[in-house]
Formats: C-alpha cells, structure tokens, sequence
C-alpha cells in the first residue's frame, strides 16, 4: 500500500517530462507493475513509469515535432503519444527477444565507471527536466539569460518556495520515520496548505486532464505506418529497450544482494518485454524497474509477488476513485520530489573517487556523464562499454617471452593472452634470422584469446619453414591445434596441455 500511494507523484512526474498527460504514465505504471510482479524474474521488485526512459521519449518528442513541422497543440500532442505508444510496443518486442535468447547476461559487460556516469547523467536529466515548469511567460522576449532567471522568480516566487518546503520535508521527514513516504506527506501537507490559503499556484489539472477508468486497448493508428516513421521510431525503441533493460537488471542486481537470493535476469527482460507491449497497446508508455520503489517494498517486507500485484492495483484504484484530489496537487510540488530524486539519484561518492581511479576510468565516467546529458542514456551506456573494451585492449596488448638455451635448441617462454591486440607484439617477440636451427615456442604461460592469435601463430610458423628451421610448439590447447592450419604439423602434444576455447568463428 506503502508503494502504491509513493507510485502516484513518480508516474504523474515522469509523465510530464515525456510530454503526455498523467494518465499515459499511471497506466504505465499499473500495467507494467501488474505484469512483471506476476511473471518477473525477482518476487518483490517493482516496475512502472520511470524517469530513465521518459527522458528516452523527449528526445522522440522532438523528433516528431521536425517530422510533422505544420502540426501545434493538441494535434502534435497526440501525435506524439501515438509515437511513443508505438515505440513502446516495438521496444517489448526487442526485450522480450533478449530474454528468449538468453542475452541478459550482457549486463556483466557495463563497467562500474560507465554506470556510475549513467546514473549522474540520468540525475541531471531529471533535473533539468523540471526547468521547463519555472519558464518566465515571456521568456522568448527576454535578451539574456540573467534575465530569464530574474524573471523566473519573480513571476513564479510561490513555486520556489513550494519547492523549498518539499524538498525540506522530503529531506527531514526520513530522519524521524519511514513508515511514510516522504512524498506523500509533502504531497498532502503542502496541498492542504495551498488549498485553505488559496495560494495560487499551478495544479496537475491546470496541466491535463487525468480524470480516468480502467486502461482500454487503443488501436495503433494505421495511417503512421509507413517507412519514414519507422525510421525515427526504430531508434527509439531500441533505444528505451536497452535503458529499460539496463535499470531493470541493475535494479534486479540490487535486490539480489539485498535478499540473498539470484532472481532471473532473462525472465525479468521477457516479463519486462511483455509489460511495455502490453503498456503500449492500453494507452500507457514504456517502463522498467524502479530501484527506489523495489528497495522501498523490499525493506518493507514485501519480499513476494503479491506485494507488487497489490500495489500496482491499488494504484489503479487510486486513479479511478480519488483523480480529482490529485487533480489540485500543486505541479510544484513534483517538482520538488523530482529535484529529490535527482539529488537521491546522483552517485556523489564517484566524485570524490574521481582523483583515486585510473585515468581511463575517470574519463569513461566523465565522458558516459556527458554523453548522457546531450544524447541520451542508452548511447552513453554503450559508449562507455566500448572505451572501456578500448582500454582493456590496450593494456593488455603485450605479450613477453623469456628464451632459453636447452643442449642446441632455443626455447621462447611466452606470456600474456594471444588476440588481435597483441599480435604486433607476439611477432616481434623472435628473431628469426639469428635463431639456431632448432626453436620452441612454450604456450605454457600464455592463452590464445581468438582467431587472429591463431593466424600469428600460422604466420610465424611459414617463417621458420621458410628460413628452413625446425619449430615445435606445446601447451597449446586441442581447441587452438584444431584451428591451425600451417602450424598443427610442429604441435608437441603434451600431458598437461591446456584445456581452453579460442574465440574463433568456424
């Protein structure tokens, strides 16, 4: 019940910064909190609307604005919703494949500092989501910055404050008890506050109307099928699978060391996929996991599926019966939960680590932090992953040998892993010319990674036969002899070889 009223503020919050009415973000949130508490790979762990992936939908938002340039108001609106209804479903459909094959084990693959870099970026998103709310009315008159901000807080003083005594609560209330939600309690106090001293101020309902029922199926509009939309919605959808996934399953990594038990990270991404096809197709945007919400139901004792199955109904319940008191909830108010939810969100710890790490990993922080406030998080998420592999390849890309003389054979001890990285260095490793007639090459302390380590292998093999020297090769796993070619006739074959795959495609 706890989850279910803190669910509300979220998904009307998270609803405005995708640009669409409160409703499409409650639904969200009660149909994908119904669907992965039944079906998901964790008991207890919560899904609905989040912020991740409606920052995913402003960047859509613009896209339709240039692709429909003579559409304004309502119009655009809903022509933004049919997009990203639209991507919704699509973006199930590539979660739920990830799950079918099995791929959700690739979130090992995301570095601490690339998710650290995410989660900052992620936080002033959020942020900066909420300026467009203390917009001055005549802002676009107005020559210079300072100004606009001058004018911000004279026009709109009574949401500053508004958003000072949420954010204050929201930060003292917790150190007293937890057996509220914060939110709520900013959300009832200050709206009762505002109402009996009609203090005027701009509510949810001054922004959409979030009078509703229960979720209906919504037909896809046919006449958007066609290729130049489906170009922009593509990106996108692949775009909020990939974030969705990523927050789901780190949420679910979360919940793992909480409980003591390992839930199902490619039974979450099917549950997952399912949830927003089945969001899109009733009206609501996509989502995934809130970590905020799971750790809130978790330390709660919600450990089981009825804990989510009970509060995504309940959060329909609320929507259906009580929408026109949440319709007077003053939109600064949100505002403030979301500044709180920035601050909550924002790794501060990773600054202070920043002088401790390694460059290279300070700059995939900095670099995946910026990347995600400019473009957006699942790029960044990506970016970082491959400046990360960059750098691990290159650190790596070396290999030694110590030689040895054994009676009149010259014997080259490598070591370091054997890939397309070190190769330059495994080639330079010998000196063929000068070698005595009889060379071995000891694989004992060094692995071959993949292909390209088995082609150098081959390549320094047709030097020596061509200089007319004799080559013998051991420790090299039966997995690597098979793949060579030139190379197999001079393999030693010895008791204690090892027993590695090299990553090859055969």
């Amino acid at each position: 019940m706890v989850v279910a009223v803190a669910l509300v503020p979220e998904a009307i919050a998270f609803s405005f910064i995708a640009g669409v009415s409160p409703l499409v973000g409650l639904y969200a949130a009660f149909i994908i909190g119904l669907i992965t508490s039944l079906f998901g790979g964790k008991p207890g762990m919560i899904s609905g609307a989040t912020g991740s992936v409606a920052v995913v939908f402003v960047g859509l938002g613009l896209a339709v604005k240039k692709l429909y340039p003579t559409l304004s108001g309502e119009e655009l609106s809903i022509m933004i919703l049919h997009f990203i209804l639209l991507t919704s479903i699509l973006a199930g459909f590539w979660q739920v494949l990830v799950g079918a094959f099995k791929f959700a084990k690739f979130i090992r693959l995301v570095p601490q500092p690339a998710l650290f870099g995410f989660v900052n970026g992620l936080a002033i998103v959020i942020a900066l989501a909420q300026l467009k709310f203390l917009k001055p009315t005549d802002a676009d008159k107005l020559n210079s910055t300072w100004e606009v901000i001058k004018a911000s807080f004279t026009q709109n003083s009574e949401m500053y404050i508004i958003i000072a005594l949420t954010m204050a609560i929201m930060y003292i209330l917790p150190k007293f008890t937890k057996a509220i939600p914060a939110g709520l309690v900013a959300i009832v106090a200050i709206t009762t506050g505002t109402y009996l001293l009609k203090i005027d101020t701009k509510t949810v309902a001054d922004l959409a109307d979030i009078s509703g029922s229960l979720p209906h199926f919504v037909m896809p509009d046919t006449s958007l099928f066609t290729w130049e939309n489906f170009k922009v919605i593509l990106p996108y959808s692949i775009l909020v699978a990939l974030v969705g996934l990523i927050e789901s399953l780190l949420t679910l990594s979360v919940l793992d060391e909480m409980s003591g038990t390992r839930g199902s990270g490619n039974k979450e991404a099917v549950a997952l996929g399912c949830a927003n096809s089945a969001s899109g197709l009733f009206g609501g945007m996509a989502g995934c996991a809130m970590i905020g919400q799971s750790v809130i139901n978790f330390t709660s004792g919600g450990l089981g599926r009825l804990s989510g199955f009970t509060a995504s109904v309940l959060l329909i319940l609320f929507v259906i019966s009580i929408s026109s008191l949440i319709g007077v909830i003053p939109v600064a108010v949100l505002v403030g939960i979301m500044f709180m939810v920035s601050i909550g969100t924002f790794e501060f710890s990773s600054l202070s680590r920043l002088k401790y790490m390694p460059k290279s990993d300070a700059f995939v922080l900095i670099v995946v932090t910026i990347i995600t406030v400019f473009f957006d998080l699942a790029v960044a998420v990506v970016a970082g992953i491959i400046i990360s592999a960059l750098v691990f390849a290159w650190q790596h890309a070396k290999i030694y040998s110590r030689t040895k003389m054994e009676d009149d054979t010259k014997v080259y001890e490598l070591e370091g892993p054997l890939f397309f990285g070190s190769v330059t260095s495994f080639l330079e490793q010998f000196d063929i010319e000068n070698d005595p007639k009889n060379v071995i090459i000891d694989f004992k302390n060094a692995r071959v990674m993949d292909i390209s380590g088995v082609e150098a292998i081959d390549m320094i093999t047709k030097k020596y036969k061509k200089e007319g020297k004799n080559l013998q090769l051991r420790y090299l796993s039966k997995d690597c002899k098979n793949l060579l070619k030139d190379a197999g006739p001079y393999c030693t074959f010895e008791e204690d070889d090892p027993t590695y795959k090299v990553a090859a495609n055969v």
